[in-house]
C-alpha cells in the first residue's frame, strides 16, 4: 500500500509540474505574435546596412547609426539625394491572416515644395503574388493647398498609382512623431494614427480608395520597406534628412504613441 501511495504521489507531482509548464512558442507566430523591433541601440555608429530581421534598399541615400538627439540610446538617420531612396527592408515576414500593426518615430527634416505634386513614401508592403504595393505612411506637396499632407496609397494594382491625401492631415516638418498603420485583410483596409490618434480621413479599403474605379487587394505580405522615397527629379529641396527609432511590427497594436497606444 505504501508503494501505491509513493507512486501515486509521484504522478500527481508530475502532472502539475507538465500543468504549471508554460505552453511553448508554436513556429507560426502566435495571435498576439511580435513580428520584428528595432530600436538601434545594438548597432554600431556608422553607416549601416542591415540589422535583426532587416536588410536594406539604397539608391542615392544612405542609412546611418547616430546618437540620440535627446542623448539617450541611439537613432536611424536617412539621408536621400535628390530623388533618391533608402530603406529598411524587413523582408521575411508572414502576418498571420495577412494582417499587421506597424509602429515607430519619426521625424522629417522638411518636406518637397516642388516641383508640384512631388510625391513621397516612407512605408511600403508588398508581397511575391501580386504586383500590388501598398504604401501606409506616404503623402504628397499639393501646391492647390500650399503644402505637404499625409496620405495612404498604391501603386502597379489594379486600381493604379494613387495617394489618397486629405488636407485635415498635414505633414509638419522637424518634428517627431509617433506613426501607426494597420493593414487589415479582412477589408483590405488601411489605418493611420499620428501620436496615438487615429486619423480617419485617411482610411481606405476595398471600396473607398484613392484609385481608378475597382476593388483596391491586398497582395499576400511578406515584405515592408520603411524609410524615405520621393519620386520627382530635381525637388527643392535637393536633400532629404530624416530620423527613425523604436520600429515595432506584430499582430495586434504595439502601442506606445500615447492616447490609446
Amino acid at each position: 500500500m505504501a508503494i501505491l501511495r509513493r507512486a501515486a504521489a509521484t504522478l500527481l507531482a508530475a502532472s502539475a509540474a507538465l500543468l504549471a509548464i508554460p505552453p511553448t512558442a508554436s513556429a507560426h507566430p502566435g495571435p498576439h505574435a511580435t513580428l520584428a523591433r528595432e530600436n538601434f541601440d545594438r548597432l554600431p555608429l556608422g553607416p549601416v546596412a542591415e540589422g535583426r530581421g532587416w536588410t536594406s534598399d539604397t539608391a542615392g541615400g544612405t542609412l546611418t547609426v547616430v546618437p540620440g538627439e535627446t542623448g539617450h540610446g541611439r537613432e536611424l538617420r536617412i539621408r536621400t539625394e535628390g530623388n533618391g531612396r533608402a530603406f529598411l527592408v524587413f523582408d521575411k515576414l508572414a502576418p498571420p491572416g495577412n494582417s499587421f500593426w506597424g509602429r515607430l518615430r519619426l521625424r522629417v527634416g522638411g518636406f518637397p515644395s516642388a516641383p508640384d505634386w512631388a510625391h513621397w513614401t516612407i512605408a511600403e508592403a508588398s508581397g511575391a503574388d501580386a504586383p500590388t504595393l501598398v504604401r501606409p505612411l506616404g503623402g504628397q506637396y499639393a501646391p492647390t493647398d500650399g503644402g505637404n499632407f499625409w496620405g495612404v496609397g498604391s501603386d502597379l494594382g489594379p486600381t493604379g498609382d494613387w495617394t489618397s491625401w486629405k488636407t485635415s492631415s498635414p505633414a509638419v516638418a522637424g518634428k517627431w512623431q509617433c506613426v501607426e498603420f494597420h493593414l487589415d485583410a479582412r477589408d483590405n483596409r488601411v489605418s493611420v494614427y499620428l501620436d496615438g490618434v487615429e486619423r480617419g480621413d485617411l482610411t481606405v479599403s476595398t471600396k473607398e480608395h484613392g484609385g481608378t474605379a475597382g476593388d483596391f487587394v491586398f497582395p499576400a505580405f511578406d515584405k515592408l520597406k520603411l524609410g524615405w522615397q520621393l519620386y520627382q527629379a530635381d525637388p527643392t529641396p535637393s536633400s532629404y534628412d530624416i530620423r527613425m527609432d523604436d520600429i515595432a511590427l506584430g499582430t495586434r497594436r504595439v502601442g506606445g504613441c500615447g492616447n490609446g497606444g
